[in-house]
């Protein structure tokens, strides 16, 4: 089975494709991930990409596609992959069918874990870490059991990424809605869209999500 988690950032995909992968066998393939391999890779296309992120360009769709074809094809795939990050336009979605047709390969399902905005500003601007050890905590969702002290190491120390600032979450939020967010409309015409609470706890996303993929396999 092959499949798509779509969301905004914040929704949970990294969470529940790694849950994905340990209950359906299915490989995640986040994009950021990809590309960072490719580049250590030292390869052509490895190159090609180094030279396009020190410019400071976006990948073009070929190459991103290209790097997905080369990566599907090798073993750990066989039972299928989860792509996370990518598409994130309408030509993206469209140069990627091209690619899996041309492979005799299909998307079975698309899943989107829909979130409510505010809520995602407040779930990502509370997040903080272990300095020592990278276990995660939130302000209001998950406070260490004693206050200061990490639950896992002990360690005082606690950091909280710079990026997770109200106003750079908006602003992801809304290139969030501007570019990717069309693409839920393709999918939902091809019949593979099918949407998740986003907002729920962990455990129910992932029942939802089961559901939803039984229900694409007995299609």
């Amino acid at each position: 089975m092959n499949l798509i988690l779509l969301g905004p950032p914040g929704a949970g995909k990294g969470t529940q494709a790694r849950l994905i992968e340990e209950t359906h066998g299915l490989v995640q393939l986040s994009t950021g991930d990809m590309l960072r391999s490719l580049v250590a890779s030292g390869s052509p296309l490895g190159q090609q990409a180094k030279e396009i992120m020190g410019a400071g360009r976006l990948m073009p769709d070929e190459l991103m596609v290209t790097m997905i074809a080369e990566r599907i094809v090798e073993p750990d795939c066989a039972n299928g992959f989860i792509l996370d990050g990518f598409p994130r336009t309408v030509a993206q979605a469209e140069a990627l069918d091209r690619m899996l047709a041309d492979k005799g390969l299909k998307l079975d399902c698309v899943i989107e874990m829909a979130c409510d905005d505010e809520a995602l500003v407040e779930r990502i601007t509370g997040r903080f870490a272990c300095a020592k050890c990278g276990a995660g905590y939130h302000d209001r969702f998950k406070q260490t059991k004693v206050a200061g002290v990490c639950d896992v190491c002990g360690s005082l120390e606690f950091v909280r990424r710079a990026d997770d600032t109200a106003e750079t979450v908006r602003t992801r939020l809304q290139q969030y809605h501007q570019m990717t967010a069309p693409i839920l409309p393709y999918y939902a015409e091809r019949g593979m869209l099918k949407k998740v609470d986003g907002m729920a706890s962990i455990d129910e996303v992932t029942s939802q999500i089961d559901a939803r993929l039984a229900a694409a396999k007995g299609a």
